[in-house]
């Protein structure tokens, strides 16, 4: 899809992957809409890129068809919007779970069932959802978070089928852990040598472009240990298990959690 003039709905603009995002598509030639929680980080970015914007908060459960109103008629949408949602099932109330999995998973959802009509009956569109590595290979402390995105996965690999012969898309992008944007760059975690994280966003960013242009169902974004570590798990995921076991990645998340446990 050439993404000239195609009006594109993000999520999730004012976090630390989307400023990277916004500019990317902006420089393919897309008309943006940019949405968040924090008017603050919004409203520069949408000036710089000349794009529109709405302030929303998707843990509000009435947001996402809103938000679908108010954006009007879109061409692409790219839901980049998440939480967190590090730690033990045990650790969290009722409440806290129906947040990460609204954010996580329900707003996407809902958002591509309000969007996607419209692409339908232009026989034009794309969407995209970027989920995350750990949905492929799991680490201590990711459960929730973990089934939120192999959720983003299989909504769209099925809806992809369905769409076949509709002129609209779907793809998803796997980022591993990114240094300098995104969740892990707050918590101030060492990641092991062989699994390191990815310099910055732009990589990701690239990714979604050539999801979006490539017309690409998955898109991986992580060093080759890391792919292939997601290949195997995929094949032998109890070994996998054990290998986490052996090597410190336990410590790891540890470290994460402690660091994101404010943000449930």
């Amino acid at each position: 899809m050439d993404l000239r003039g195609q009006r594109t709905l993000l999520t999730g603009a004012t976090g630390g992957l989307g400023g990277t995002i916004a500019r990317a598509l902006a420089g393919r030639g897309a008309r943006l809409v940019l949405t968040g929680r924090r008017l603050d980080v919004l409203e520069p970015l949408a000036e710089e890129l000349g794009a529109e914007t709405i302030v929303s908060d998707l843990s509000d459960r009435d947001e996402p068809v809103r938000l679908a109103e108010a954006a009007g008629g879109v061409d692409v949408f790219v839901s980049n919007a998440g939480l967190p949602a590090s730690g033990p099932l045990a650790e969290y109330t009722v409440e806290q779970l129906d947040r990460a999995l609204d954010v996580n998973l329900r707003a996407p959802m809902l958002l591509t069932h309000a969007l996607l009509p419209g692409m339908v009956s232009r026989d034009r569109g794309h969407i995209v959802f970027v989920s995350s590595l750990v949905a492929k290979v799991t680490t201590p402390g990711s459960a929730i978070y973990a089934a939120t995105k192999i959720g983003l996965r299989s909504f769209s690999l099925a809806l992809r089928q369905d769409l076949h012969g509709t002129g609209v898309n779907t793809s998803v992008v796997f980022p591993t852990m990114v240094r300098d944007a995104g969740m892990y760059a707050d918590t101030g975690a060492e990641l092991p040598s062989w699994a390191p994280a990815l310099p910055g966003p732009c990589d990701v960013a690239d990714a979604v472009l050539r999801a979006i242009e490539r017309d690409r169902a998955e898109v991986d974004v992580a060093p080759l240990s890391m792919r292939a570590a997601g290949m195997a798990a995929s094949v032998a995921p109890e070994t996998v298990a054990r290998l986490n076991r052996l090597i410190p990645v336990g410590d790891v998340a540890h470290d994460i959690v402690a660091a994101q446990r404010s943000k449930r």
